[in-house]
């Protein structure tokens, strides 16, 4: 079988896409770019999940680049990474100006 190739834009706009599917990481990051900082608890107090989820939604988000972490013991002080955030909008904006052939769908 042929290996398909995406090009490196294809594939982190699917990283950042991913990321931001879920409502929890959507509210995360709503959350975030109100401040210019947070910490782990004004992010668990914000949302209605346990602290393990919340954990597990900040790694995905971080893992992607989305969000910076700094552990400043004992707490986790978390914000939007800007470069990547910028980065995040030029592809995922991008990806909806493509411009679509204008055929009738035949789909039911």
């Amino acid at each position: 079988m042929e290996e398909k190739k995406y090009s490196i834009k294809d594939e982190q706009t699917a990283r950042f896409c991913k990321a931001l599917s879920h409502p929890a990481r959507i509210a995360i990051m709503k959350f975030l770019a109100q401040q210019d900082q947070c910490y782990f608890g004004d992010i668990h107090e914000e949302l209605p999940i346990a602290q393990a989820t919340v954990s597990q939604h900040l790694r995905e988000l971080k893992n992607a680049g989305l969000i910076k972490g700094t552990i400043e013991a004992p707490k986790v002080k978390y914000c939007i990474d800007l470069k990547n955030w910028a980065y995040a909008r030029e592809l995922v904006g991008g990806f909806f100006d493509t411009d679509i052939k204008k055929f009738p769908c035949s789909c039911k």
